[in-house]
């Protein structure tokens, strides 16, 4: 039986310096889909070059803007991803696998995160498990305008292969990303009608740490494990300062 014909989908904004990387481990899918929200880096010709077929949308969020990306494939297997990251060889295998006779609706795949110059290989860089392969009929993304996820009717199966994180930000540009982050996580907790308390501020980041650094190994990942666990700590404690204050300005 023939297998099922599979739409590699990328959403951009100015990520000429990444996206060639992204483009070519996507090769093997029977199509290419980038949704760009207005580059003026060359993204959009690079794109072109590598026969992926452009579409324009304004930004809507993470969750909407790869949904609507979703929406604009050919195909009804999608695989998607972002333009900092690849498909190892591995992953590739697995993937073309799972097209032939798929099992699931949808898949998840280990990613593996590299930062300060260091793939991360536990605590919360690995495996970071991303369900990234589905059936668009069975599975669609969520609304969350950031740490957005798939939502699937069905239980997902498992890939072998690392998605591989390539980001090559500065840790300055990390750090200003992860405040727009807790900014807009704060704002979706009150929109849903949360409120923070002391116990928040106080726990979130101690178990936060415990669990990834000590339980999840992240001390084993030097240096580079110690910052990324300490700044993921600091983020839980600032999205609950942000919530409070988002509170306060309520009142």
């Amino acid at each position: 039986m023939p297998k099922n014909p599979l739409s590699a989908v990328i959403i951009t904004l100015n990520a000429a310096s990444q996206l060639q990387a992204c483009l070519e481990s996507v090769a093997f899918a029977d199509e290419i889909v980038v949704v760009d929200a207005g580059s003026s880096d060359g993204t959009q010709e690079l794109a072109k070059q590598y026969g992926a077929r452009l579409i324009f949308q304004e930004w809507l969020g993470f969750g909407r803007q790869k949904q609507f990306a979703v929406e604009q494939a050919a195909h009804d297997w999608v695989l998607c991803l972002d333009a900092d990251e690849r498909v190892s060889e591995t992953l590739r295998q697995s993937i073309v696998g799972a097209m032939e006779a798929p099992r699931f609706a949808a898949y998840r795949m280990p990613r593996c995160n590299r930062f300060l110059g260091r793939y991360l290989r536990h605590g919360e860089g690995y495996p970071d498990w991303s369900l990234r392969l589905f059936d668009r009929r069975h599975a669609r993304w969520s609304d969350d305008p950031v740490h957005e996820k798939v939502l699937c009717e069905e239980g997902a199966g498992t890939l072998g292969g690392d998605l591989l994180h390539e980001s090559c930000e500065t840790l300055e540009s990390y750090l200003a990303k992860q405040n727009r982050y807790t900014s807009l996580q704060a704002e979706e907790l009150r929109r849903r009608g949360k409120r923070a308390h002391l116990g928040h501020l106080l726990l979130s980041p101690v178990l936060r740490f415990i669990k990834f650094y000590v339980f999840r190994l992240g001390f084993l990942d030097g240096v580079p494990g110690l910052v990324h666990i300490l700044i993921g700590c600091f983020n839980s404690f600032v999205k609950y300062a942000k919530l409070m204050a988002l509170a306060q300005e309520k009142t």
